[in-house]
């Protein structure tokens, strides 16, 4: 019952963190990054499968359910509300982390599917990043501490605890904190 009670708690955050986000995309005010929203969606619905294969249970029902919304708004950004800057160094990470999505089919295991997934999502934020650094007014920052706080409750809620089932949500939650210092900083220097 209570890992049941942590999964439906970190669902409950990422309709709390992505229903705000999502509006403010249809808003205009926020501009998110095509190519990163296309790579988290892809790389956190395959490491949900990757997930239950490994025995996560329950508390991979969030990860499975962001996926979805998070492909939701990689369309989004691609109907044309997102940031149009692509830069030479956008299509360097994107091309990273979209060439190691295949890689995952090519293992057995779901430990190495998780590890390549982990570094291409981890390379989704690199657009983000740089668009955030020059327009750090254009995120919001609530949305990546709700997620960050998100992946740390689908951590407790994981039903088995191996590398495979907690190195994404870890290596994805440290990342949402460590964008919310770069923009942090950013908006300080920039006000």
């Amino acid at each position: 019952m209570y890992k049941e009670i942590l999964s439906a708690v970190a669902i409950a955050l990422t309709l709390v963190a992505y229903l705000p986000y999502i509006r403010s995309v249809l808003q205009g005010t926020t501009k998110p990054h095509v190519f990163s929203w296309v790579i988290w969606g892809s790389a956190t619905f395959i490491v949900f499968f990757a997930q239950l294969t490994d025995g996560a249970g329950i508390g991979a029902w969030p990860l499975g359910f962001s996926g979805l919304v998070t492909l939701y708004l990689a369309f989004l950004a691609y109907r044309g509300t997102s940031d149009t800057s692509i830069t030479r160094l956008d299509w360097i990470f994107f091309t990273m982390a979209m060439s190691s999505l295949p890689l995952w089919y090519l293992t057995s295991d779901p430990l190495a599917a998780v590890v390549i997934l982990t570094v291409a999502d981890l390379l989704g934020f690199g657009p983000t990043i740089r668009k955030a650094y020059d327009y750090p007014f254009e995120e919001q920052v609530m949305f990546f501490v709700l997620m960050a706080v998100r992946n740390f409750v689908v951590i407790a809620a994981l039903e088995n605890y191996t590398l495979t089932t907690v190195l994404f949500p870890a290596a994805v939650g440290a990342a949402c904190f460590l964008f919310v210092f770069v923009v942090m900083h950013r908006r300080r220097v920039l006000a």
